[in-house]
């Protein structure tokens, strides 16, 4: 009787198919999607910014500081014009501040330049850090200063 019963449960195992793997099945794995975005680069935010500033600004999503550099690379470019214009006048006329006035289309010129690499510099440090957390608060306190940083869970 034992050996039956025996018998009939080895029959029962052998008799159940196992179902092809399915706890390893992959196919069916619901795959998140990233919550970062990824943005711009930093190299690619520095050179947008650098070939035309408050380019690398906008692609970063500081929209306002790429305003200012837009803004300021039309007062240096235009003030380089208007000093060369002037200077091209002085020089017309045989004036004596010929030099004065090429020294100032050098000065506006080199801070044109200037605005160029300074954008592309801010455009990639802002890239670099458009992932920092926004909540990180400095404040001035009478024995000194204060940082305070949220931990979310």
């Amino acid at each position: 009787m034992r050996a039956r019963w025996l018998l009939l449960a080895v029959a029962a195992v052998l008799a159940v198919r196992p179902s092809g793997l399915a706890a390893q099945d992959t196919v069916h794995i619901v795959v998140v999607p990233d919550t970062l975005h990824p943005g711009v680069r930093p190299m690619g935010a520095f050179l947008r910014s650098f070939l035309l500033p408050g380019w690398g600004q906008a692609a970063t999503d500081r929209p306002m500081t790429g305003a200012v550099f837009v803004a300021w690379e039309g007062v240096t470019a235009m003030m380089t014009l208007k000093a060369q214009q002037e200077a091209n006048y002085f020089k017309a006329i045989h004036s004596a501040n010929l030099r004065h006035k090429r020294q100032e289309v050098q000065d506006w010129l080199v801070l044109w330049v200037f605005n160029h690499f300074f954008s592309g510099a801010e455009a990639y440090v802002s890239a670099h850090l458009r992932d920092f957390p926004p909540d990180l608060k400095i404040r001035a306190f009478p024995g000194g200063i204060g940082v305070s940083i949220p931990i979310h869970e």
